[in-house]
């Protein structure tokens, strides 16, 4: 079983667009979307859940009403000012409480709770591309990389369990926890880029992080034709460090209508851009050693 990524050093480069029309192509395969942050593969996959998991990561103070005599110690502590004053009564602030513990270790009543926290959910769904292995992380909580881990842990074990040959991941974008996570264990990873100038800086920044981990690196450059200049500098760049450019995608507003219809752009009639995918994801197979075999309908 081979594990690839899709990865890019910026949001917006149209590595998700990628990653769609990439499961379309893969046979025998198990999708997950690492993005947990911002997930939006389920946008163009239409995931019908079938498996549902709440995810706790961490903790966060809680006072008891019950137990509570209303010193106010808690509240002269905290230096996050995470305790606030309700008439009478003195509660917890989640999103201000950073789990420092002091109003928990000096609370003369012991009244104050050091509960496991909340971060959000994930799901185990049916696409029609396949099963698809993705989360959603609550606004502002914390520990996305270990919900990565979570997730791969599971995609893993359902490809185990079914024969898979591979497990397609969605990367987070940047070069932060959890893209760290989503390295863990791959084959490949697929920078997206595209010819601007940040485009070249973000994917200098994950190229280092790949190599960092000694992690088979590629390349697709999205709309090269838009900034000729820096694409010629982009793959100066690859040819220096030996990275593959497995493609240089025109821009085509056919991506865009592909989205917007919630579809993939391999499901269209054929393109010039359609082809190049296809000739894109032929190449990763084959930089990632998986076994050639027509892709069918889920």
């Amino acid at each position: 079983m081979r594990e690839i990524i899709i990865l890019s050093g910026k949001g917006g480069t149209g590595k998700t667009s990628l990653t769609g029309a990439f499961a379309q192509l893969a046979a025998n395969k198990i999708i997950c979307d690492l993005d947990v942050d911002a997930p939006d593969l389920h946008l163009l996959l239409h995931p019908v859940r079938r498996r549902q998991e709440e995810f706790f990561s961490g903790h966060e103070a809680v006072i008891d009403p019950e137990l509570c005599t209303r010193c106010g110690t808690c509240a002269s502590l905290c230096r996050y000012e995470a305790v606030k004053q309700i008439g009478e009564d003195f509660a917890i602030d989640r999103w201000r409480c950073e789990g420092c513990k002091v109003c928990v270790g000096f609370c003369p009543a012991a009244a104050v709770r050091f509960t496991e926290r909340h971060c959000g959910a994930w799901y185990v769904s049916d696409t029609r591309f396949g099963p698809l292995v993705h989360a959603q992380l609550f606004p502002g909580a914390e520990n996305s990389g270990k919900m990565v881990m979570v997730l791969k842990r599971e995609a893993r074990k359902i490809a185990e369990a079914r024969g898979a040959d591979l497990v397609l991941c969605d990367g987070a974008p940047g070069i932060g926890c959890p893209v760290i996570s989503s390295l863990s264990g791959a084959h490949l990873a697929v920078a997206v880029t595209e010819s601007t100038p940040s485009g070249r800086h973000d994917l200098e920044r994950v190229a280092d992080l790949c190599r960092h981990f000694q992690i088979t690196f590629a390349v697709i450059i999205n709309k090269y034709d838009l900034n000729p200049a820096e694409t010629s500098r982009l793959e100066a760049y690859c040819r220096e460090q030996s990275y593959p450019v497995i493609a240089l995608l025109p821009h085509d507003p056919v991506m865009t209508w592909a989205m917007i219809q919630g579809l993939v752009i391999t499901e269209l009639p054929e393109t010039e851009l359609s082809r190049q995918v296809r000739q894109a994801w032929s190449m990763i197979e084959a930089l990632a050693g998986l076994p050639l075999k027509k892709a069918s309908n889920y």
